[in-house]
C-alpha cells in the first residue's frame, strides 16, 4: 500500500484522499493531510507508527527549546547544546536501525526512516540558524515530517521550501492537471522502463556472474544504471506531482544526471535534495573548500563515507562511497580542468565510470562484487566466460527498453513534453501512458521502489 504503483493507492487511497482534501475547508486541510498521512503510513508499516509519532513529538519539543533560547543572554550556547542533544538522538536512532538492518535484513527498517530523520535534522538546524521567522505549530511541523507524498522516499524538502508558515496554499485546476501529468510521467518511468530493465538485471544475477561475458556484464551495468535512475526519478516525479496537486511547490530531485560532463556534476544533478542536505549540513559546516586542499579532501571523504553509511550498513556501501570520493577528488585535483576544456571527454568518462560505481551499490556480497568487476575488466585475470556470445540473446530481448531508456535520458525529450504539456497530443499520450502502466502493473512483474525500505 505504501507504494505509489500499487492498485490500492492508485484507485482507492489517493482518489478518496484527494476528494476529502479538496472538500475540506481550507483552514482544516493541514489536519486532513496529517490524518491521511498517518493512515497511509499505517497501511504500509503499522508497527512503526508509534515510533514515527514519538519522533515527531520529541523533535518538536527540542525545536521549541532551541527556539526559546534564541534571544537569551546564553542563547548561542543554549542553542548549541540542545541542537547537539536532538541531533545525537536522531542520528542515533537512524544508526541503530541501519546497524540492525545490516545484520538482520532491510525488513527491520521502519518505512521512510532515512528520509524523515533527515527532514527532522534539517528542521532543527534551520531553527538553530534562525531561518524561521516564527516557531511553527505542532500540527504544521507534524504535517511537514509525515506528509505521505514524501515520507517513504523523499524528496527531502526543507520546511521553508514547503512554505508551511505561509497562509493558505493556492489550489487550481491548472495545478491539479500539472501535478497529475508529473505523476503519470513518474508512473510510466517506473512501470514501463525501470521495472522492465530490472528483469534484465535479475536475469544476469540468475545466470551467475561467473558465467557471463564481459559485453553482457557491461550491458547489465548499463541496464542497472538506467533502472535505478528511472526507479528513483519516477518515484520523485510522482511524489512531487502529488505535492503540486495538494498546493505545495514542485521539488526537483533529478536534473538529467546522465547528461553530465563530470562525475561531480552528475552528483549535483542526482538525488539533489540529499546532495544539498550533505552540502549545507555537513560539508560546509566542516569547512567546505575553505581550508585548502587537505581540508577539502578530508571534508569530501567525510561526506562520501556518510553518504555510503546512509544508504546502508554493509561494507559494499562504504566501498561505493569511497570509490566516488576517489573519483571526485581526482576531478578536483586535475581531471576537472581537462573536462572543462574537452566536455566530450567528461561525458564519456562519466558514462563509463558511473555504471561501474553502481555495481558497488548493487552487489552486496564482496565475493560476487569482485567477480562482477572481473567480468567488467577481464584483464584482471578472471578468465573467459563460458558463453562469450550471450550478449546477443539479451540485446534481442531487451533492446527496445534500452533504446527507450537512452532516449528518455536525453534532457531535450522531457523538457519538450513539459513545455507542450497542454497540447492535445501530449494529453492523449499522458492518458495512454497511465493505462499502459496500469496494465503492466497488473499483468507483468512489478518491483517495489529501490528506496522503499531505507
Amino acid at each position: 500500500m505504501a507504494a505509489f504503483t500499487s492498485l490500492g493507492f492508485l484507485f482507492r487511497f489517493f482518489p478518496a484522499f484527494l476528494a476529502v482534501y479538496y472538500l475540506t475547508p481550507a483552514r482544516y486541510r493541514n489536519t486532513a493531510l496529517l490524518l491521511g498521512s498517518i493512515v497511509f503510513y499505517a497501511m504500509g508499516e503499522p508497527y512503526y507508527v508509534p515510533l514515527l509519532l514519538v519522533a515527531v513529538w520529541l523533535n518538536y519539543f527540542f525545536a521549541k527549546k532551541i527556539y526559546s533560547c534564541r534571544d537569551t543572554r546564553r542563547g548561542i550556547k543554549c542553542r548549541k547544546g540542545r541542537l547537539a542533544a536532538v541531533t545525537v538522538m536522531d542520528v542515533g536512532l537512524l544508526a541503530a536501525f541501519k546497524a540492525a538492518g545490516a545484520f538482520l535484513g532491510s525488513s527491520i527498517l521502519p518505512l521512510g526512516l532515512s528520509f524523515y530523520i533527515f527532514k527532522m535534522i534539517s528542521f532543527q538546524v534551520d531553527i538553530f540558524r534562525k531561518e524561521m521567522t516564527q516557531m511553527p505549530t505542532l500540527k504544521r511541523t507534524a504535517v511537514y515530517f509525515t506528509m505521505f507524498p514524501q515520507i517513504v522516499s523523499g524528496p527531502i524538502m526543507r520546511f521553508g521550501e514547503g512554505r508551511f508558515l505561509a497562509g493558505e496554499r493556492k489550489y487550481s485546476l491548472e495545478k491539479l492537471e500539472e501535478g497529475m501529468q508529473y505523476f503519470v510521467a513518474g508512473l510510466g518511468t517506473k512501470a514501463l522502463l525501470a521495472d522492465r530493465l530490472a528483469i534484465l538485471w535479475k536475469d544476469i544475477h540468475v545466470i551467475g556472474y561467473e558465467s557471463i561475458s564481459s559485453p553482457l556484464a557491461w550491458l547489465g551495468a548499463a541496464a542497472y544504471s538506467m533502472e535505478l535512475y528511472f526507479d528513483f526519478w519516477g518515484y520523485s516525479l510522482m511524489a512531487s506531482g502529488i505535492c503540486v496537486m495538494l498546493g505545495f511547490p514542485f521539488i526537483k530531485n533529478f536534473d538529467h544526471p546522465y547528461a553530465s560532463k563530470s562525475i561531480s556534476e552528475f552528483w549535483r544533478r542526482w538525488h539533489m535534495t540529499l546532495g544539498s542536505f550533505f552540502r549545507d549540513y555537513v560539508y560546509i559546516p566542516l569547512g567546505g573548500s575553505r581550508e585548502g586542499l587537505t581540508g577539502t579532501v578530508r571534508n569530501l571523504l567525510a561526506v562520501w563515507l556518510l553518504t555510503g553509511l546512509w544508504h546502508g550498513g554493509s561494507l559494499n556501501f562504504l566501498l561505493w562511497g569511497f570509490v566516488l570520493f576517489l573519483l571526485i577528488t581526482a576531478e578536483k585535483l586535475a581531471l576537472g580542468k581537462v573536462f572543462r576544456k574537452v566536455p566530450l571527454a567528461g561525458r564519456c568518462y562519466t558514462l563509463l565510470f558511473i555504471p561501474v560505481t553502481w555495481i558497488f551499490f548493487a552487489v552486496t556480497d564482496l565475493g560476487q562484487l569482485s567477480l562482477y568487476l572481473g567480468r567488467l575488466f577481464p584483464f584482471l585475470g578472471i578468465g573467459a566466460a563460458l558463453n562469450p556470445n550471450d550478449i546477443w540473446k539479451y540485446l534481442g530481448m531487451y533492446w527496445h527498453y534500452l533504446l527507450l531508456g537512452a532516449i528518455w535520458c536525453i534532457p531535450a525529450i522531457p523538457r519538450f513534453l513539459h513545455r507542450h504539456r497542454k497540447h492535445p497530443v501530449v494529453v492523449i499520450l499522458t492518458v495512454l501512458i497511465f493505462w499502459l502502466s496500469v496494465f503492466c502493473i497488473v499483468s507483468m512483474e512489478s518491483n517495489p521502489f529501490a528506496y522503499l525500505k531505507f
